[in-house]
């Protein structure tokens, strides 16, 4: 009779086909000679993992899809500030994330991120799906909620909610993108729920970027739009290396930083105090689709 994984054995499992599958599917897209780089790597203090980047590519400028999973004696602070209760506490923590920085600036930057943690006795998941688009079409912003309300089921709402919550720049009071869901501390409904969850979350998330890829990765574009996309970009950089816990955590604990910071896009810039023109497509961006909206009461019957 065969010995029951362990949760930490099953979450392992999970993620590291969900690496894989994310991975087939953004090169099925790519329509250069570029492949995915693998970089295996070991953490010193405990665990490891793998990390896989696309670069330079006809679809994708840069694309990583990021696994790891360390352990360690005790949580870092960016993990107790919200639970002090399990400060101390020996952990094991592992996830895939995602970041895919498109080269058209009319297809979005996306990210998702799901995500195990163990601390004692004590387990939970999390994880998400954003989307950052230069220039927002209203058709693909549903889609892309539907998708994320698929994932979600009945706590569609509150996972939205918390969404439009975190992806959010205080210092620039302005979201960072359209949302999508996002959800931590999920332990409620038992392991078999918690790993359903973070399968749909990983899987609506592909199908969903795959299809807006699709339809947007051919749409002119000229240095208009690439400036504006490379500016846009300096929020990401800012939300990432300021406000974001999975940052803030892989670097507290001794994680690979060329993993940690994969994340960040290959090309930004920024320009002092800018200005979209009014009544541009630039502008309704920051008008039209930053602003959280309930996108699904507003799709059409």
């Amino acid at each position: 009779m065969d010995t029951p994984l362990s949760p930490r054995e099953r979450a392992a499992s999970l993620l590291a086909g969900l690496q894989d599958d994310i991975c087939t599917q953004l090169v099925a897209q790519e329509r250069g000679p570029q492949r995915f780089v693998a970089d295996v790597w070991q953490r010193a203090a405990g665990g490891g993992g793998e990390s896989r980047v696309l670069a330079g590519g006809a679809t994708y400028e840069q694309a990583g899809v990021n696994y790891s999973q360390v352990h360690g004696a005790a949580l870092p602070p960016a993990a107790t500030a919200r639970r002090p209760e399990l400060a101390g506490r020996p952990f094991a923590a592992m996830g895939v994330s995602v970041v895919v920085h498109p080269r058209n600036p009319h297809v979005p930057t996306s990210h998702c991120i799901v995500r195990y943690f163990e601390a004692g006795d004590v387990w939970w998941v999390g994880g998400g799906f954003d989307l950052t688009p230069y220039y927002g079409r209203v058709e693909d912003c549903r889609a892309w909620h539907a998708a994320a309300a698929r994932a979600a089921g009945p706590h569609y709402a509150a996972y939205k909610a918390e969404c439009d919550r975190y992806f959010y720049l205080p210092h620039r009071n302005e979201a960072r993108g359209i949302g999508g869901i996002f959800f931590d501390d999920v332990n409620a409904e038992g392991l078999d729920a918690a790993f359903a969850l973070l399968e749909r979350t990983a899987r609506e998330y592909a199908r969903a970027y795959a299809a807006i890829v699709a339809a947007r990765q051919d749409a002119p574009y000229g240095e208009r739009e690439r400036d504006f996309q490379l500016y846009r970009r300096g929020r990401y950089v800012e939300f990432n290396l300021v406000h974001d816990r999975g940052t803030l955590f892989g670097l507290q604990s001794g994680g690979r930083t060329e993993s940690i910071l994969m994340s960040l896009p290959p090309a930004v810039r920024w320009a002092y105090n800018w200005q979209p023109e009014p009544g541009s497509a630039e502008a309704a961006l920051y008008r039209d689709f930053l602003p959280p909206r309930d996108w699904l009461a507003e799709a059409p019957a």
